[in-house]
């Protein structure tokens, strides 16, 4: 007896077929989808860059002209000074640097420093958990 090789209908498999379609099909749209919004965030980071540098440059520029008023001792300025000039740096990186290339950055920092990446995100998380239920 002669088997013959012809196709057997199977309804399950062509469901399962057509659902591993469609459900490839919505994961490519998810994807360009958050592809779009990334470049669309990463351009509006980008435009906003410069007037973030401008707005650093003058906190650091104010307090570098104030540093002789304040009171306290010869410690207080210097640690005003060093803010400022701490300020007057991150205006610079801010300036010269993109957005890809902040975020590079910012993933290096938190691959080598894991524990305070993780203290510095809870905190952040929870203050914005309190300032979110705040009535």
């Amino acid at each position: 007896m002669a088997t013959r090789n012809t196709p057997v209908d199977n309804p399950v498999a062509d469901k399962t077929s057509s659902f591993g379609k469609e459900l490839a099909d919505r994961a490519s749209e998810t994807r360009d989808s958050i592809s779009d919004m990334a470049r669309t965030a990463t351009k509006k980071v980008d435009e906003g860059r410069s007037m973030a540098a401008e707005r650093l440059e003058g906190v650091a520029s104010a307090v570098q002209e104030r540093v002789g008023e304040l009171p306290g001792g010869q410690r207080v300025k210097e640690l005003a000074s060093a803010a400022a000039d701490g300020l007057s740096t991150t205006a610079d990186y801010v300036r010269t640097h993109d957005a890809k290339r902040m975020m590079a950055d910012m993933e290096t920092v938190v691959k080598n420093n894991p524990g305070p990446a993780l203290l510095v995100a809870a905190v952040f998380g929870f203050v914005l958990g309190r300032a979110l239920t705040r009535d």
